[in-house]
């Protein structure tokens, strides 16, 4: 337990250590922003911020894992699946700053890199025997899928890693509505005496605090999709290897309600001819708009997520009492 405790405290202190390094070397190589134009008015003075801070968070996860981390076949799983949508996300980040536009990869390059580290996860799984069972919530029932169990896994990090992008629109706000979830998959590695999880989940917990220093409104660096990509796959990977895969979709509410939004407003527009659902999505642009404002939002949307960390740890108690 201590040196989880201390993983987290290593992992604050090196993000927050290398803010005054890197956010100024972001400036220099103009490192900078593109603001959507269709985006909130209140957004085009962010234009400039530097990008790709989420190095910060993966430096602060890779010292603190490095000294303290215990290098089981699980633990490699996580940082192959955060690191790798990382670097996707970097390729994305480096486009657009060449390009001096917010649009890096398009979707169909960013969804087939995705389905290739997706791809690497279920040859693991299939070389390794993973666990094809899936937990009911609630009802503590198992249904074993078999190889369907791999539909479930692909669909799972698609999901969770662009949802989670979706989700990084407003100072600060994918940092604190993740940091109830890396807590709760924390908890819940500790119920299952898997230290190496709870260690992997404490550094992310640390690194995110640490990026918070700077990211908080008004924020002097975004982490860019380098980070939020990251973070995605590293929630996608802690569902995965402690086996709640449904439950995610409670733990990360607030993900689902931002991936949910822009699919809901993209078919709209489509099928009724122009007509909106929202005033702007993802969803936190919705209610930004119309009269919340960007601090008031990542307040709100910051207390539901630990509302829904509250319901998902009550939920996975139950397992072990029904």
């Amino acid at each position: 337990m201590n040196n989880v405790m201390w993983t987290g405290a290593v992992a604050f202190a090196v993000c927050g250590a290398l803010g005054p390094v890197v956010i100024p070397l972001l400036h220099k190589l103009r490192f900078g922003q593109s603001v959507r134009g269709c985006g909130p008015e209140s957004h085009k003075q962010k234009s400039g911020t530097p990008t790709m801070g989420g190095v910060m968070i993966l430096m602060g996860l890779m010292v603190a894992v490095a000294i303290f981390g215990e290098f089981t076949s699980a633990l490699k799983v996580a940082l192959f699946l955060t690191l790798s949508h990382g670097v996707i996300g970097a390729l994305d980040d480096g486009i657009k700053i060449v390009k001096k536009r917010n649009l890096g990869l398009n979707v169909k390059q960013k969804f087939a890199l995705q389905i290739l580290v997706a791809a690497g996860f279920i040859w693991y799984g299939v070389m390794t025997n993973f666990p094809t069972e899936l937990w009911v919530p609630g009802f503590n029932i198992y249904f074993d899928l078999g190889w369907g169990y791999y539909l479930i896994v692909l669909a799972l990090l698609l999901g969770t890693t662009n949802a989670v992008n979706f989700t990084d629109g407003l100072d600060g706000l994918v940092s604190l509505v993740s940091l109830p979830v890396f807590l709760t998959f924390g908890f819940f590695a500790y119920t299952l005496g898997k230290t190496d999880l709870m260690g992997f989940s404490a550094a992310l917990f640390g690194s995110l605090l640490g990026f918070l220093i700077y990211n908080r409104h008004p924020a002097k660096v975004f982490m860019g999709d380098t980070g939020s990509l990251a973070l995605g796959g590293a929630v996608a990977a802690l569902a995965l290897l402690l086996k709640c895969e449904l439950l995610l979709i409670v733990l990360g509410g607030i993900y689902v309600a931002e991936a949910l939004s822009v699919i809901l407003q993209v078919g709209s527009f489509k099928l009724r001819h122009g007509k909106r659902i929202f005033r702007m999505a993802p969803i936190h642009h919705h209610f930004e708009l119309g009269g919340w404002g960007e601090v008031l939002t990542v307040k709100v949307f910051s207390l539901v997520s630990c509302l829904l960390a509250a319901v998902s740890f009550g939920l996975w108690v139950l397992k072990f009492v029904i």
